[in-house]
Protein backbone atom coordinates (compact mmCIF):
# COMPACT_ATOMS: atom_id res chain seq x y z
CA UNK A 1 0.00 0.00 0.00
CA UNK A 2 1.33 3.76 -0.24
CA UNK A 3 0.68 6.34 1.98
CA UNK A 4 -0.50 9.53 0.47
CA UNK A 5 -1.70 12.71 1.79
CA UNK A 6 -4.60 15.25 0.56
CA UNK A 7 -4.82 18.77 1.36
CA UNK A 8 -8.03 19.27 1.58
CA UNK A 9 -10.48 22.97 0.80
CA UNK A 10 -10.50 23.16 4.59
CA UNK A 11 -6.91 23.35 5.17
CA UNK A 12 -7.22 19.71 6.56
CA UNK A 13 -5.07 16.71 5.41
CA UNK A 14 -6.66 13.88 4.84
CA UNK A 15 -4.55 10.43 5.06
CA UNK A 16 -5.24 7.25 3.00
CA UNK A 17 -3.83 4.26 1.35
CA UNK A 18 -3.56 3.89 -2.37
CA UNK A 19 -3.10 0.45 -3.88
CA UNK A 20 -4.00 -1.25 -7.90
CA UNK A 21 -5.48 0.14 -10.45
CA UNK A 22 -9.12 0.80 -12.61
CA UNK A 23 -12.11 2.15 -11.46
CA UNK A 24 -11.68 3.75 -8.00
CA UNK A 25 -13.38 2.08 -5.00
CA UNK A 26 -13.25 4.19 -1.40
CA UNK A 27 -12.99 2.81 1.88
CA UNK A 28 -14.48 4.47 5.18
CA UNK A 29 -14.05 2.45 8.52
CA UNK A 30 -15.60 2.62 11.18
CA UNK A 31 -15.32 4.80 14.84
CA UNK A 32 -12.40 4.43 16.95
CA UNK A 33 -10.77 2.20 13.81
CA UNK A 34 -8.29 3.33 10.83
CA UNK A 35 -7.72 2.33 7.13
CA UNK A 36 -5.57 -0.60 7.83
CA UNK A 37 -9.28 -2.11 9.28
CA UNK A 38 -9.87 -2.86 5.82
CA UNK A 39 -7.18 -4.76 4.99
CA UNK A 40 -8.70 -8.32 4.09
CA UNK A 41 -10.17 -5.74 1.49
CA UNK A 42 -7.90 -3.41 0.04
CA UNK A 43 -5.78 -7.37 0.03
CA UNK A 44 -8.50 -8.71 -2.65
CA UNK A 45 -10.21 -6.02 -4.46
CA UNK A 46 -6.56 -4.14 -5.40
CA UNK A 47 -6.26 -6.81 -7.73
CA UNK A 48 -9.19 -5.58 -9.93
CA UNK A 49 -9.86 -1.93 -8.77
CA UNK A 50 -8.02 1.24 -7.50
CA UNK A 51 -8.47 1.00 -3.57
CA UNK A 52 -8.58 3.78 -1.76
CA UNK A 53 -8.71 3.22 2.32
CA UNK A 54 -8.90 6.42 4.19
CA UNK A 55 -8.17 7.45 8.11
CA UNK A 56 -11.47 9.17 9.30
CA UNK A 57 -10.99 12.71 10.73
CA UNK A 58 -9.45 12.46 14.03
CA UNK A 59 -8.06 8.70 13.21
CA UNK A 60 -5.35 7.54 11.95
CA UNK A 61 -2.69 10.27 10.78
CA UNK A 62 -5.95 12.19 9.18
CA UNK A 63 -5.99 15.82 10.90
CA UNK A 64 -9.60 16.02 13.53
CA UNK A 65 -13.15 17.96 13.16
CA UNK A 66 -14.03 20.97 15.18
CA UNK A 67 -15.03 19.01 18.42
CA UNK A 68 -18.20 19.48 18.25
CA UNK A 69 -18.54 18.43 14.23
CA UNK A 70 -21.66 16.22 13.73
CA UNK A 71 -22.22 13.38 11.27
CA UNK A 72 -22.95 16.14 8.49
CA UNK A 73 -19.74 18.10 8.83
CA UNK A 74 -18.23 14.11 8.36
CA UNK A 75 -20.11 13.96 5.36
CA UNK A 76 -19.15 17.14 3.43
CA UNK A 77 -15.10 15.99 4.93
CA UNK A 78 -15.78 12.96 2.94
CA UNK A 79 -17.21 15.01 -0.14
CA UNK A 80 -14.29 17.58 0.03
CA UNK A 81 -12.25 14.29 -0.20
CA UNK A 82 -13.68 12.69 -3.55
CA UNK A 83 -13.70 16.09 -4.46
CA UNK A 84 -9.71 16.06 -3.94
CA UNK A 85 -9.18 13.01 -5.30
CA UNK A 86 -10.48 14.13 -8.78
CA UNK A 87 -11.63 10.88 -9.86
CA UNK A 88 -15.21 11.51 -11.12
CA UNK A 89 -17.90 9.72 -9.27
CA UNK A 90 -16.60 6.46 -7.06
CA UNK A 91 -17.50 3.44 -5.31
CA UNK A 92 -17.91 4.20 -1.88
CA UNK A 93 -18.34 1.82 1.05
CA UNK A 94 -18.55 1.77 4.78
CA UNK A 95 -18.31 0.32 7.89
CA UNK A 96 -20.24 1.39 10.74
CA UNK A 97 -19.89 4.60 11.24
CA UNK A 98 -17.87 4.83 7.96
CA UNK A 99 -21.26 3.40 6.66
CA UNK A 100 -23.43 6.48 7.89
CA UNK A 101 -21.03 8.72 5.83
CA UNK A 102 -21.19 7.00 2.86
CA UNK A 103 -24.85 6.51 2.81
CA UNK A 104 -25.25 10.42 3.66
CA UNK A 105 -22.66 11.25 0.86
CA UNK A 106 -25.02 8.81 -1.56
CA UNK A 107 -27.85 10.97 -0.41
CA UNK A 108 -26.15 14.74 -0.79
CA UNK A 109 -24.03 14.50 -3.55
CA UNK A 110 -25.29 11.45 -6.11
CA UNK A 111 -23.30 12.47 -8.51
CA UNK A 112 -20.00 11.58 -6.61
CA UNK A 113 -20.84 8.51 -5.86
CA UNK A 114 -21.80 5.51 -8.66
CA UNK A 115 -22.41 2.72 -6.52
CA UNK A 116 -22.91 2.40 -2.32
CA UNK A 117 -22.29 -0.06 0.35
CA UNK A 118 -23.04 -0.24 4.20
CA UNK A 119 -21.30 -2.75 6.04
CA UNK A 120 -22.93 -3.09 9.56
CA UNK A 121 -24.58 0.15 9.73
CA UNK A 122 -27.03 1.52 11.73
CA UNK A 123 -30.73 2.74 10.90
CA UNK A 124 -33.34 4.52 13.50
CA UNK A 125 -32.08 2.80 16.92
CA UNK A 126 -35.02 1.97 19.26
CA UNK A 127 -34.40 4.13 22.38
CA UNK A 128 -32.69 1.72 24.33
CA UNK A 129 -30.08 1.65 21.78
CA UNK A 130 -29.71 5.16 21.09
CA UNK A 131 -29.27 5.77 25.37
CA UNK A 132 -26.70 3.25 25.16
CA UNK A 133 -24.52 4.73 22.84
CA UNK A 134 -25.36 8.62 24.15
CA UNK A 135 -24.09 6.96 27.36
CA UNK A 136 -20.50 5.76 25.73
CA UNK A 137 -20.46 8.94 23.97
CA UNK A 138 -20.46 10.85 27.31
CA UNK A 139 -17.95 8.50 28.55
CA UNK A 140 -15.36 9.07 25.75
CA UNK A 141 -15.90 13.01 26.14
CA UNK A 142 -15.19 12.78 30.22
CA UNK A 143 -11.67 11.35 29.30
CA UNK A 144 -13.03 7.26 29.82
CA UNK A 145 -12.30 4.75 27.15
CA UNK A 146 -13.97 0.88 27.73
CA UNK A 147 -11.52 -1.42 25.35
CA UNK A 148 -12.36 -4.85 26.90
CA UNK A 149 -16.16 -4.33 26.02
CA UNK A 150 -16.42 -3.57 22.39
CA UNK A 151 -13.88 -6.77 21.97
CA UNK A 152 -15.94 -9.43 23.76
CA UNK A 153 -18.58 -8.17 21.70
CA UNK A 154 -17.25 -7.99 18.35
CA UNK A 155 -15.24 -11.32 18.77
CA UNK A 156 -15.35 -14.71 19.70
CA UNK A 157 -12.75 -17.05 21.40
CA UNK A 158 -11.99 -18.75 17.88
CA UNK A 159 -7.93 -17.88 17.41
CA UNK A 160 -8.73 -16.08 14.08
CA UNK A 161 -10.91 -14.39 15.64
CA UNK A 162 -8.84 -13.17 18.38
CA UNK A 163 -5.67 -12.30 15.59
CA UNK A 164 -8.21 -9.98 14.48
CA UNK A 165 -9.09 -8.64 17.71
CA UNK A 166 -5.56 -8.14 18.60
CA UNK A 167 -4.75 -5.78 16.02
CA UNK A 168 -7.81 -3.66 16.55
CA UNK A 169 -7.26 -3.53 20.16
CA UNK A 170 -3.92 -2.32 18.93
CA UNK A 171 -5.94 0.47 17.09
CA UNK A 172 -8.43 1.55 19.97
CA UNK A 173 -5.62 1.79 22.17
CA UNK A 174 -3.66 4.30 19.54
CA UNK A 175 -6.48 6.55 18.74
CA UNK A 176 -6.60 10.06 19.61
CA UNK A 177 -9.35 10.40 22.59
CA UNK A 178 -10.64 13.31 21.23
CA UNK A 179 -11.10 12.40 17.75
CA UNK A 180 -12.51 9.16 19.03
CA UNK A 181 -15.33 11.06 21.05
CA UNK A 182 -16.11 13.78 18.59
CA UNK A 183 -16.26 11.19 15.96
CA UNK A 184 -18.26 8.63 18.04
CA UNK A 185 -20.86 11.11 19.21
CA UNK A 186 -21.77 11.69 15.54
CA UNK A 187 -21.88 8.65 16.00
CA UNK A 188 -24.94 7.81 18.16
CA UNK A 189 -26.75 11.14 17.11
CA UNK A 190 -26.01 10.39 13.34
CA UNK A 191 -28.68 7.18 12.64
CA UNK A 192 -31.60 9.24 11.66
CA UNK A 193 -29.92 11.84 10.42
CA UNK A 194 -29.88 10.30 6.59
CA UNK A 195 -32.59 7.72 7.41
CA UNK A 196 -35.10 9.64 5.17
CA UNK A 197 -33.11 9.94 2.22
CA UNK A 198 -32.44 6.40 1.39
CA UNK A 199 -35.26 6.89 -1.07
CA UNK A 200 -33.63 9.07 -3.11
CA UNK A 201 -30.61 6.30 -3.30
CA UNK A 202 -31.13 5.23 -6.73
CA UNK A 203 -27.36 3.71 -7.37
CA UNK A 204 -26.53 -0.22 -6.82
CA UNK A 205 -26.62 -0.01 -2.93
CA UNK A 206 -25.01 -2.91 -0.64
CA UNK A 207 -26.66 -3.46 2.46
CA UNK A 208 -24.73 -6.19 4.34
CA UNK A 209 -24.13 -7.59 8.18
CA UNK A 210 -24.02 -10.63 10.48
CA UNK A 211 -26.69 -12.07 11.68
CA UNK A 212 -25.45 -11.89 15.54
CA UNK A 213 -24.51 -8.21 14.95
CA UNK A 214 -26.94 -6.77 17.86
CA UNK A 215 -26.25 -3.17 17.06
CA UNK A 216 -26.33 -3.21 13.58
CA UNK A 217 -29.11 -5.77 12.87
CA UNK A 218 -30.49 -7.50 10.19
CA UNK A 219 -33.82 -5.87 10.44
CA UNK A 220 -32.06 -2.55 9.97
CA UNK A 221 -30.50 -4.03 7.15
CA UNK A 222 -33.69 -5.07 5.32
CA UNK A 223 -35.16 -1.70 6.47
CA UNK A 224 -32.45 0.50 4.39
CA UNK A 225 -32.64 -1.98 1.47
CA UNK A 226 -35.91 -1.58 1.08
CA UNK A 227 -36.13 2.22 1.58
CA UNK A 228 -33.60 2.44 -1.53
CA UNK A 229 -34.45 2.04 -5.31
CA UNK A 230 -31.60 -0.25 -6.43
CA UNK A 231 -30.56 -2.37 -2.94
CA UNK A 232 -29.23 -6.07 -1.97
CA UNK A 233 -29.46 -6.89 0.79
CA UNK A 234 -26.81 -9.70 2.69
CA UNK A 235 -26.72 -11.15 5.99
CA UNK A 236 -24.22 -13.19 7.15
CA UNK A 237 -24.99 -15.84 9.61
CA UNK A 238 -22.79 -16.59 12.56
CA UNK A 239 -20.77 -13.29 12.25
CA UNK A 240 -20.80 -9.92 14.52
CA UNK A 241 -19.63 -6.55 14.00
CA UNK A 242 -16.36 -6.82 12.47
CA UNK A 243 -17.76 -9.14 9.67
CA UNK A 244 -14.93 -7.49 7.26
CA UNK A 245 -12.47 -8.66 9.12
CA UNK A 246 -13.99 -12.29 10.88
CA UNK A 247 -15.20 -13.50 7.13
CA UNK A 248 -13.33 -11.84 4.87
CA UNK A 249 -13.80 -14.12 2.11
CA UNK A 250 -17.82 -14.00 2.40
CA UNK A 251 -17.65 -10.05 2.40
CA UNK A 252 -14.90 -9.53 -0.54
CA UNK A 253 -17.37 -11.87 -2.58
CA UNK A 254 -20.30 -9.39 -1.46
CA UNK A 255 -18.37 -6.47 -2.64
CA UNK A 256 -17.41 -7.97 -5.51
CA UNK A 257 -20.84 -8.98 -6.82
CA UNK A 258 -21.82 -5.86 -5.96
CA UNK A 259 -18.74 -4.44 -7.83
CA UNK A 260 -20.02 -5.44 -10.98
CA UNK A 261 -23.90 -4.30 -10.61
CA UNK A 262 -24.92 -1.67 -13.31
CA UNK A 263 -21.65 -2.08 -14.93
CA UNK A 264 -20.72 -4.19 -18.50
CA UNK A 265 -21.42 -7.71 -16.23
CA UNK A 266 -25.17 -7.29 -15.69
CA UNK A 267 -27.69 -5.18 -15.09
CA UNK A 268 -28.99 -4.14 -11.62
CA UNK A 269 -32.19 -5.09 -9.93
CA UNK A 270 -33.20 -4.49 -6.52
CA UNK A 271 -33.16 -7.43 -4.47
CA UNK A 272 -33.09 -9.12 -0.86
CA UNK A 273 -30.33 -11.86 -0.46
CA UNK A 274 -29.68 -13.54 3.03
CA UNK A 275 -26.27 -15.30 2.81
CA UNK A 276 -26.02 -18.13 5.23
Amino acid sequence: MTSKTLQLSSNRVAHYFDQGAGEPLLLIHGVGMQAQAWYPQIDALSRDFRVIAVDMPGHGQSAALDAEAELPQFVQWAVAFIEALDMGPVNVAGHSMGSLIAAGVAVTRPDLVKRVAVLNGVYRRNDTARQAVLQRAAELRSGAIDIDTPLRRWFNEDEAQQVAARRVESWLRSVDLQGYATAYTAFAKGDETYADGWRLIACPALVLTGSDDPNSTPLMAKQMAQAARNAKVVVIENERHMVNLTAPDKVNRALQNWLRVGGDHEPHEATLKSEV
